[in-house]
C-alpha cells in the first residue's frame, strides 16, 4: 500500500469532501487557490499522488489503475465513502478512472486540462528516459512554459511553479510519464456516470480544447467551459473563475454526505 501525502482542510468533519489531484510535476500546493476558497463550505483533500511531492515513490511500474487504487486506500484510511472529484492533467486521468471503476465513490465529477488518451506512448517513455538521464530540473523550464499563457505574468507563481517541477522525484516523474504512456480511457468514458464538468484552457498546448471537448462528448450530460486565457494550470491562471465553477457544479447536485 501506498500512503499518499495529503491535506485536508475543511469547516466540520461532516462537510462534503472535494478531492483534488494533481498535474504530472506538480505537489498538493498546485491547488492552494482552490482550497482557499473552497474549505469554507468542504473539507478539502489535496493529494500528491505517489512519486510527486511528500509522497513516497515506490519501486515497480506505474499505471493510472494503480495511481487510482492509491487514491481509493486513502478514502479507505480517512472514512471517505464517496467524494467529489478534481483532476487536472494526470490528475484528470485519475479522477477518469476513478468515475469509470468505483462510480459509487463518486459523487461529481470536474476533469480539468486532461485527455482520455494523452498522445502516442513513444513520446512519454521518451520524457520519462530523459528525466532519468538529466533530472526534472532540466525539464523544469519546457513543462512550465507549457502551464501558463502568454498573458500569465505572475512572475512569482512561474518561480514557485519551476521549483515545483524541479523538486519533483527524478524516479517519481518517470515512472508517472510511462504510466501516462499506457493510459487510454477513450472506451471508459461512457461508464461515467457522475455529473461531469470539464474545464480547458483556450491556450493549452499540451491538452487543448478539442481534447476536452472530445471528454466532454464522451460522458453523457457533461458540460465544457473554455477559458481564455488559460494554458495548462487554468486552475492558477484563472483561479478565482475554476474555483467558482466547481463550488457551483458540486453545490448544484444539492447532496449532502461525507
Amino acid at each position: 500500500m501506498v500512503e499518499l501525502a495529503y491535506q485536508l482542510t475543511g469547516p466540520r468533519p461532516d462537510a462534503p469532501t472535494v478531492v483534488l489531484l494533481g498535474s504530472l510535476g506538480s505537489d498538493r500546493s498546485m491547488w492552494d487557490p482552490q482550497v482557499s476558497t473552497l474549505a469554507a463550505a468542504y473539507n478539502v483533500l489535496a493529494v500528491d499522488v505517489r512519486g510527486h511531492g511528500e509522497s513516497p515513490v515506490p519501486t515497480g511500474s506505474y499505471t493510472v489503475s494503480a495511481l487510482a487504487g492509491d487514491v481509493l486506500e486513502l478514502l479507505d484510511r480517512l472514512g471517505l465513502e464517496a467524494v467529489h472529484v478534481v483532476g487536472l492533467s494526470l490528475g484528470g486521468a485519475i479522477a477518469q478512472h476513478l468515475a469509470a471503476s468505483a462510480p459509487h465513490r463518486v459523487r461529481t465529477l470536474t476533469l480539468l486540462c486532461t485527455a482520455a488518451k494523452f498522445g502516442e506512448p513513444a513520446g512519454w517513455l521518451e520524457r520519462a528516459a530523459f528525466v532519468r538521464e538529466q533530472g526534472t530540473a532540466a525539464l523544469a523550464g519546457a513543462v512550465v512554459a507549457r502551464w501558463f499563457s502568454p498573458a500569465f505574468a505572475d512572475e512569482d507563481v512561474v518561480a514557485r511553479s519551476l521549483a515545483m517541477v524541479a523538486g519533483t522525484p527524478d524516479e517519481g516523474y518517470a515512472r508517472c510519464c510511462e504510466a501516462l504512456a499506457s493510459w487510454d480511457g477513450r472506451e471508459a468514458l461512457g461508464r461515467i456516470a457522475a455529473p461531469t464538468l470539464v474545464i480547458a484552457g483556450a491556450q493549452d498546448p499540451a491538452t487543448p480544447p478539442a481534447t476536452l471537448a472530445a471528454i466532454a462528448d464522451g460522458v453523457a450530460g457533461a458540460t465544457l467551459h473554455v477559458l481564455d486565457p488559460g494554458a495548462h494550470l487554468v486552475n492558477v491562471e484563472q483561479q478565482d473563475v475554476v474555483s467558482k465553477l466547481i463550488a457551483e457544479h458540486i453545490s448544484a447536485e444539492n447532496i449532502e454526505g461525507p
